[in-house]
């Protein structure tokens, strides 16, 4: 009898990451969350978020750093995985004007560790978790990954296309199948607090006002985070060689709507305060998912009002 597939998932305590592990584990496949525990946001959060598979028989849990080379290696000496699911980083636009550099040690430097692990091992595929952000500033969409994106215009979108070129190397010198899967504003339950649709709820059920950077009227491809994981354990199942995908949901959204359709689920009228548009934000994003479909048959099921409420209910249990 074969045995189940062993997936490493880094970042497995966050938001999506968690949300992975899940699927995974439903499907019967053996799982190790590879966790730093960054203090980005609570860690008590983190923990709440692998609650529900923290006594898995078939899950693992590791603490450790992607870019401790000694610590990778023993990770995949003494284990055996036939797929990576790469989706730590260190995450937010706005956060990594301020540091630059150490956004550039943990997701490029962290990757390339992570990379020349799997070229060692000879692990057959590998999902790198890139995003939207690549694409920079654009008055046109959908987005399509021929698009040029030379043009970052924050030091996380820089190291997210980084992560892209270096896994296209590695595919080139050893072979590896490599899918880069770019991400599209991803929502929902266990959502970051930083993210937009996360801290306007939050702030709304406290009665605080709502800040809105410049007119309200930028454009975000939400994508919940359930149509997200279908993605990626999609593209982890296919064998690209090496290839570059988005995810999102193939529909853009003014940020004042959200706020609206928060409102209607909350049942609060939200107090907007109005703030400068913020350098590294973008004015719209907006995916073309042809590609993703075609190759893995990538299509996302959740409108924005049905995702926004499958949200609110999480987010009211959790408080």
């Amino acid at each position: 009898m074969r045995r189940p597939q062993r997936i490493l998932v880094t970042g497995a305590a966050g938001f999506i990451g968690s949300t992975v592990v899940e699927r995974l584990l439903s499907e019967g496949r053996e799982v190790t969350g590879l966790d730093s525990f960054d203090c980005f946001y609570p860690e008590a959060q983190k923990v709440r978020n692998l609650s529900t598979v923290s006594q898995h028989p078939a899950f693992e849990l590791v603490r450790g750093d992607i870019r401790d080379t000694d610590a990778i290696a023993d990770l995949f000496e003494t284990r055996g995985f036939d797929g990576i699911i790469h989706l730590a980083a260190l995450a937010g636009v706005r956060p990594s004007l301020e540091r630059p550099a150490e956004y550039a040690d943990v997701n490029v430097g962290g990757t390339s560790v992570l990379l020349a692990a799997c070229a060692r091992h000879d692990v057959p595929q590998v999902i790198f978790g890139s995003s939207s952000s690549v694409y920079g500033e654009r008055d046109d969409g959908p987005f399509r990954e021929t698009d040029p994106v030379e043009r970052p215009i924050s030091p996380y979108a820089a190291t997210k296309r980084s992560g892209e070129l270096i896994a296209h190397t590695f595919h080139h010198a050893h072979g590896t199948s490599i899918a880069c899967l770019r991400f599209f504003t991803v929502y929902g339950p266990r959502q970051r607090p930083d993210l937009a649709i996360r801290k306007f709820a939050e702030r709304m059920l406290l009665g605080q006002t709502v800040p809105i950077y410049g007119d309200g009227s930028s454009l975000r491809d939400f994508t919940f985070v359930e149509d997200t994981v279908d993605g990626i354990v999609r593209a982890l199942d296919a064998n690209h060689g090496f290839g570059i995908y988005n995810l999102g949901a193939g529909h853009k959204v003014a940020i004042l709507d959200v706020v609206k359709l928060l409102e209607q689920s909350l049942g609060i009228s939200a107090s907007i305060e109005w703030q400068p548009s913020q350098v590294g934000d973008v004015k719209r994003t907006w995916a073309d998912i042809s590609a993703a479909r075609e190759a893995f048959g990538y299509e996302p099921r959740t409108t924005i009002e049905k995702g926004i409420e499958r949200f609110v209910e999480w987010l009211r249990q959790s408080t």
